[in-house]
């Protein structure tokens, strides 16, 4: 097996995960962090070992920028939206418009979301709690944690039954014990792009390249939608 080192955003991961068989048909194993995107970078700029980052296109763009970024090696994976998940089993809340999520955010008795200064989710849900006049009233119920997989794990490992979870879609869809509500209303929506992109210190370059190449193929298509990612 030529293994493949990744930096990733957790929105990713469940994608990742479910490719591991053609992965292993073409030799190729894939191992690493996958986590809240600005600390993946992070962990680039301190020396982590990486062959393939899976970030935002934003900040693959800063990075190719800087030279960690082999030129014209990113290849857009997909837009993945941030929405509100609920323990498995209770009753879907609407949340198709502002009123509709205040609504359900006031009725919650916590709000597990993704950190809220190095994830795209996290640092979203809080304009979207700002924007809403909802920020210090849920002060005392936020629940924040390093990335969304690890929100919903602790979520649906609560046992509340009253209590949400806001982020990417592709982290409700991946955690077991725990459904996808639906996305956030229009006039507060976040869809990113995420891309995978071979680093400039790449031990295999030609095996990360493989790993992005059947991420984004016609091949992967039903599983990068089934995981929660949108075609561009």
């Amino acid at each position: 097996m030529r293994p493949v080192r990744v930096l990733s955003g957790g929105a990713a991961q469940g994608l990742v995960r479910a490719l591991e068989p053609q992965l292993r048909e073409r030799g190729l194993s894939v191992g690493g962090h996958f986590g809240a995107v600005g600390a993946m970078r992070d962990k680039l700029l301190a020396g982590e070992p990486c062959d393939l980052l899976i970030l935002t296109q934003a900040l693959v763009d800063e990075l190719e920028q800087q030279g960690h970024v082999r030129a014209g090696a990113a290849r857009p994976v997909g837009r993945v939206r941030t929405g509100v998940g609920v323990p498995a089993g209770e009753p879907l809340p609407q949340v198709q418009t502002s009123q509709q999520l205040a609504q359900v955010l006031r009725g919650a008795t916590a709000v597990y979301i993704p950190d809220a200064v190095k994830s795209t989710a996290g640092v979203h849900m809080m304009k979207v709690f700002r924007g809403l006049g909802l920020d210090q009233e849920l002060a005392a119920r936020i629940r924040a944690f390093p990335n969304g997989a690890t929100a919903m794990r602790e979520m649906a490992a609560s046992g509340d039954r009253r209590a949400i979870g806001c982020t990417q879609v592709t982290e409700i869809l991946d955690t077991p014990g725990v459904q996808l509500a639906g996305g956030l209303p229009r006039e507060h929506e976040l869809a990113t792009v995420y891309t995978a992109a071979v680093t400039t210190s790449a031990n295999d370059p030609d095996a990360a390249l493989q790993v992005a190449g059947l991420l984004v193929s016609k091949e992967a298509a039903a599983q990068r939608s089934a995981a929660g990612f949108d075609p561009l």
